[in-house]
């Protein structure tokens, strides 16, 4: 896909060409820098586009979709980043961790952060999906890790970078423990991270837009502006609770999910 760039008349780029790079960069591990500073005039719709199509290229490869992830939910995490905005990004199969042991093998700058998964059992589609509509939707929440790690230096970035980059994502680990909708006031749940065995950060539910089924519904309206929806049996990341930690090899993580679980990660080399 090529366009014209209006600012200076000039053909600016090919997404496919930009696809290339980003996917080098997340499978070699190797920073890169950020790709709105080359090329000015990309969209938001371009940034998705080239997301949409390094997914592909895993699909191609035998992996499988598995879901939907939320970034940027709170103002505060927007803040962080300076971006005003949630987006998403999409999961795979393979980005899903079947052990405590998190490997540095393949990342560059890896951050943890607390998150609540929604496991769906119908499709959710359309501009006016409803926070009920998601509730009755849902088969059951689970408490989550999500690893993240931006391929741009510094882990800095702007909002176009980020989503190309498939929204940071890396890997994610689901508890066990899969909780009915009705279960808990998700809003009010707390949840502690600590690292190395000291408290570094504490949250509850309500950081992730007040609620986190407020996510599922935000995630469903943006997709619906590009034709997609959620489908039965999916997993959507509903955003960090907390603000994400950076670890290092040795270091160990344990999360409190107050009433719910405890996750604990390790780090490898």
């Amino acid at each position: 896909m090529k366009f014209n760039d209006k600012k200076t008349g000039t053909e600016s780029m090919d997404l496919h060409v930009i696809a290339k790079e980003i996917y080098s960069h997340q499978k070699s591990a190797v920073e890169m820098s950020k790709i709105s500073t080359r090329y000015p005039s990309l969209t938001i719709e371009d940034a998705y586009k080239i997301q949409e199509i390094n997914t592909e290229k895993e699909l191609q490869n035998s992996d499988q979709f598995v879901g939907w992830k939320m970034g940027l939910t709170s103002f505060a995490k927007q803040q962080s980043v300076g971006v005003n905005q949630p987006i998403y990004g999409r999961l795979l199969k393979s980005m899903e961790m079947s052990n405590q042991e998190l490997s540095l093998d393949g990342l560059i700058h890896p951050r943890v952060e607390p998150e609540f998964a929604f496991l769906m059992n119908k499709k959710l589609k359309g501009n006016n999906v409803t926070e009920q509509e998601v509730w009755q939707a849902t088969e059951g929440i689970m408490p989550a890790l999500e690893i993240i790690d931006s391929r741009y230096k510094n882990f800095s970035f702007n909002l176009i970078d980020v989503v190309a980059d498939n929204a940071s994502s890396t890997k994610f680990f689901l508890s066990e423990q899969i909780y009915l909708p009705n279960k808990f006031q998700w809003e009010k749940a707390q949840v502690r991270m600590k690292l190395n065995g000291k408290v570094v950060q504490e949250g509850k539910g309500s950081a992730v837009m007040g609620n986190p089924v407020r996510s599922v519904v935000e995630l469903v309206k943006m997709l619906d502006s590009s034709g997609l929806c959620i489908e039965p049996g999916m997993i959507v990341l509903t955003g960090g609770i907390t603000e994400a930690i950076h670890v290092f090899s040795g270091d160990s993580i344990e999360v409190e999910f107050d009433e719910l679980d405890k996750m604990n990660l390790t780090v490898i080399s």
